[in-house]
């Protein structure tokens, strides 16, 4: 008949339940992903195509727990994505207005997302 070996960890029960709330922490970004979707929302309707102000004025950011979202138009503005994307049927160049903003300002909404990180990895104890 084999022995066994037992093993105890002490602080074990501390560090699972230490390393399910890093792991809820670094899930639930929401405000980071927010905060980093308005500086790139900012940045593009600073950038957006200036006929009316109309396109600009409806560029906004938002965050959920697991992306950062940046929108342009409206029922009012339907052609915020035409003007984005084109439209070469209709010889409608693009004109990524957002994608520009979001590429240029990648160095302030990446600090976002280290500092967030970096705080919800110095919650972790029992490491």
């Amino acid at each position: 008949m084999a022995s066994s070996t037992v093993v105890r960890v002490e602080g074990a029960k501390n560090l699972r339940r230490t390393l399910r709330k890093a792991g809820k922490d670094l899930s639930e970004l929401k405000a980071a992903h927010k905060e980093a979707a308005n500086i790139a929302a900012a940045a593009g309707r600073g950038k957006a195509p200036n006929v009316s102000g109309a396109l600009a004025a409806t560029v906004r950011g938002s965050g959920t727990n697991t992306a950062a979202i940046v929108r342009a138009g409206r029922a009012s503005v339907p052609y915020a994505q035409v003007i984005h994307w084109g439209w070469p049927g209709h010889n409608i160049a693009a004109n990524p207005f957002l994608t520009e903003a979001a590429q240029e300002t990648e160095p302030t909404w990446f600090a976002v997302y280290t500092e967030a990180f970096d705080n919800a990895l110095n919650q972790i104890k029992g490491i």
